[in-house]
């Protein structure tokens, strides 16, 4: 018996989205990286936007994205996603353009390009992955590191009066007047990933509208970072993470 007299079509719920490449990724086991880069393949190919899309790869973990989502893909310098996509969709305003960054990228050393994208209401998607942490580069304290979180630069933990608060990014940009939506979401179980690819599809329909920018946070795991199992890691999350950026819509237009 093969396994197709096994899987019946109807009995197959969950198939993987022809946008989505066979080339192997490189994330971490249990990042949550893989899964946001389904949602979003899945979105653009339910939307028919694959031939309309154009791409911002980051700097950071996901520098790779362009290798797993087939899409036209750019390349920005570190943090400067926000404003090369401004430029991208000027140029080519039929086009669906979209960023996709970490904290480090978004909220360090980009922060001036995203706040001023979003200021001018760009018609633009901007997501944001969110794990308090450099994963990439060894795992230095980031701009959203969590007070008395431990990392490489503050292995005692983040102390505020010597680091600062954890920076609520989302929350600032909600504020703008360019902003039309922003969300903040995660993908730790089923529910929450279902809430996610909406807020996606919501993201890009907005673009379509021309109604501004939309800003997708989406609060992930680092286990590799965290020095914690993928399953530990969520817990984590949850248990602390979503305390201080919790979940839900922020501003919706």
């Amino acid at each position: 018996m093969n396994t197709s007299d096994i899987i019946r079509p109807e009995n197959k719920v969950y198939g993987k989205t022809k946008l989505l490449t066979e080339n192997r990724m490189h994330y971490c086991p249990g990042c949550s990286h893989g899964v946001v880069h389904k949602l979003i393949a899945e979105v653009i190919e339910e939307m028919g936007l694959q031939e309309k899309t154009v791409a911002i790869a980051p700097v950071g973990c996901a520098v790779f994205a362009y290798n797993y989502i087939d899409v036209d893909w750019q390349e920005a310098a570190h943090g400067r996603a926000p404003a090369l996509a401004s430029a991208v969709k000027r140029l080519l305003p039929e086009r669906n353009v979209f960023t996709y960054q970490g904290d480090g990228d978004l909220a360090a050393i980009g922060t001036a390009e995203t706040i001023h994208a979003c200021n001018r209401g760009e018609n633009i998607a901007i997501f944001f992955i969110n794990n308090a942490i450099y994963g990439m580069t060894g795992g230095q304290m980031a701009p959203t590191t969590l007070e008395g979180m431990k990392t490489a630069t503050c292995p005692a933990g983040r102390n505020v009066e010597l680091n600062g608060y954890p920076l609520k990014i989302s929350d600032m940009l909600a504020l703008l007047d360019g902003t039309c939506y922003v969300t903040r979401q995660s993908v730790e179980k089923l529910a929450a990933v279902v809430k996610t690819k909406k807020a996606i599809r919501k993201a890009f329909e907005n673009s379509a509208a021309k109604k501004g920018t939309s800003v997708v946070e989406i609060v992930s795991t680092c286990n590799t970072g965290w020095g914690l199992s993928p399953h530990k890691s969520n817990l984590w999350m949850k248990e602390n993470m979503f305390a201080k950026y919790p979940l839900g819509d922020l501003k919706n237009v």
